[in-house]
């Protein structure tokens, strides 16, 4: 909003310093700031009311060190995150941009599912919550409504890189100049598209219609029957991933920020043509207003562990980490990144794997031998190392140290190819 009132200024009484809300530096600088504003201010009286409230953690003995003192910890901190990310981009960032429209719709839709589920929690006491069958059902709404959109919306598209064997009109030409020179870049004309980046790779541009295009020409117009479904999947899996994350003080709320930052990057340089082109990466337009939004989730991020590093005072709950994880799937696949999630979302992913293969290892094995057996001493993987006998704080800190080497890792993709 404040975007808009500065630039109306700005044209129509050439306001002193109004023209600096042009700049999307100035801009995700100033969502920066007032996500952890609000996120620290705010925080605190959130928390004295749940406290009020008594809107506590429900612990189950797991047999760990450091359980029982967590016991009637707050819980539905998520919401402090939730408001300290939607404020500032609701203040700063293009409300009209498709890319804003989307990212704001799955922080709202997935807080909303994660809230019914801590509300469940909570107020009704029934431990398990909101249905599992429910969850995916949400997770899975916005999937759909993501995949649709990114496929059939004539605003999301991407210009084409110009290859320099290839002959192209001047007039086609999307150029920059560089001193006396014009430097050929993208096509001027924005094309729908259904390509993604794959990293380590030279021309590192893969089309979803590689999946069908066996069955002959004409297949383009049915991308979508496989592009939808694997957005989803990607929804469902990150989202679970970050929610199986949050089980120690801080560590889905620091390899959080850390992803977010690690998002801010790539849609910065994605946004930029000079960057794009300087980087030889795909040129989405408009894409670059999506750093505005990820700031605010870092702030909110950052702030939140000011009171969720260990000992937590709040625990951020369903609300934020579903909210969380289906924000970063969503921003990546916005971006077009998303095979980049194995990298830069490590820990969500070993701590989804681990569940997984400790679950079907347990059946297979009650099948064959008449007993489950684990590979770990205990799922996610973090409470794996909690029974070696690692402090907690030790383990997030380690966590931590992992991801942000992922982060840098992913980072040097848009080089290393």
């Amino acid at each position: 909003m404040l975007y808009y009132l500065f630039t109306w200024l700005d044209k129509a009484f050439d306001f002193p310093g109004a023209g600096v809300f042009n700049y999307i530096s100035f801009r995700a600088a100033a969502a920066l700031i007032t996500s952890l504003f609000i996120s620290m201010i705010i925080g605190k009286r959130l928390i004295n009311f749940l406290r009020r409230k008594q809107v506590g953690e429900t612990v189950r003995d797991l047999g760990l060190d450091g359980q029982a003192i967590k016991q009637g910890t707050p819980t539905m901190g998520g919401l402090i995150i939730l408001a300290a990310i939607l404020v500032p981009t609701l203040l700063f960032a293009k409300l009209l941009n498709i890319y804003i429209i989307l990212v704001l719709a799955t922080t709202v839709w997935l807080g909303i599912v994660g809230f019914l589920d801590d509300y469940i929690k909570v107020f009704k006491k029934d431990k398990k919550g909101l249905p599992g069958k429910l969850k995916v059902l949400g997770q899975i709404g916005i999937g759909l409504i993501v995949g649709f959109t990114m496929y059939f919306s004539h605003d999301i598209v991407i210009r084409e890189r110009i290859r320099k064997t290839a002959y192209v009109p001047t007039s086609e030409v999307f150029s920059v100049e560089s001193g006396a020179e014009k430097t050929k870049l993208f096509s001027k004309t924005a094309v729908k598209s259904t390509k993604t980046t794959i990293p380590f790779v030279k021309n590192n541009e893969f089309d979803y219609n590689w999946f069908i295009s066996w069955i002959g020409p004409g297949t383009k117009k049915w991308t979508w029957l496989v592009f939808i479904p694997i957005v989803i999947f990607i929804v469902i899996s990150v989202s679970n991933g970050a929610n199986l994350t949050d089980g120690l003080d801080g560590l889905a709320t620091g390899s959080s920020a850390i992803i977010g930052l690690t998002l801010g990057v790539l849609a910065y340089v994605s946004g930029n043509i000079v960057f794009a082109n300087y980087l030889n990466i795909m040129y989405i337009p408009n894409s670059g207003e999506l750093a505005i939004y990820i700031s605010a989730f870092i702030g909110a991020c950052i702030g939140f562990l000011w009171y969720n590093s260990y000992p937590a005072q709040v625990f951020m709950g369903d609300t934020g980490s579903l909210a969380l994880g289906g924000i970063v799937a969503v921003f990546a696949i916005l971006i077009r990144k998303e095979i980049l999630i194995p990298i830069f979302c490590g820990i969500f992913l070993a701590e989804n794997l681990s569940v997984v293969l400790q679950v079907s290892w347990f059946k297979y094995t009650k099948r064959r031998y008449g007993e489950g057996r684990r590979i770990f001493r205990m799922s996610p993987l973090h409470h794996h190392f909690q029974k070696l006998g690692y402090h907690e704080s030790k383990i997030v800190i380690r966590f931590l140290i992992v991801g942000i080497m992922l982060a840098v890792l992913t980072i040097v993709t848009l080089k290393l190819r």
